[in-house]
């Protein structure tokens, strides 16, 4: 069963368990497949399907960054549910630890020695860590900090 599968027949689980949260997320995350494939992607393979959903947890959770500064913790809330369901589908996202050895080997493979060669740092840290799940943010905060000092 593809990813895609696994999404829509969950979806139908969540409709007959009326779990309204869950079927109202995972009916966006499944428009957004088809959206993509209507874009002349064709059928997505289960690697599109992940960059999709990692590309709609980022949007979420700079969602929950606004909304939080606007004090609207409402929704805020519901992004946080949000993201909750749509990274069940993700692999587990790499520890800080294996961010953190992923940033020392590359800085050393790089020679980098200022934050100035933190673009050069970052291709080679998210080459490392692809297939992993790695959190941008979280990956330039490692190397902003391997780098400073």
């Amino acid at each position: 069963m593809s990813l895609k599968e696994k999404i829509v027949a969950d979806m139908t689980a969540a409709m007959k368990a009326k779990d309204a949260d869950r079927t109202s997320t995972l009916r966006m995350v499944k428009a957004a497949i088809m959206n993509r494939e209507k874009e002349g992607a064709g059928e997505l393979t289960d690697e599109d399907v992940l960059k999709l959903l990692r590309s709609q947890v980022k949007q979420r959770r700079d969602s929950v960054e606004q909304y939080q500064q606007a004090g609207r913790q409402d929704l805020a809330d519901k992004e946080a549910a949000e993201i909750a369901v749509i990274e069940s589908y993700l692999p587990q996202a790499a520890s800080a630890a294996v961010i953190d050895q992923a940033v020392s080997e590359a800085v050393a493979e790089t020679g980098a020695t200022s934050p100035k060669d933190m673009g050069a740092v970052m291709k080679s840290v998210m080459a490392r860590l692809a297939g992993k799940n790695a959190d941008g943010r979280a990956v330039s905060e490692a190397v902003k900090k391997k780098l400073a000092g």
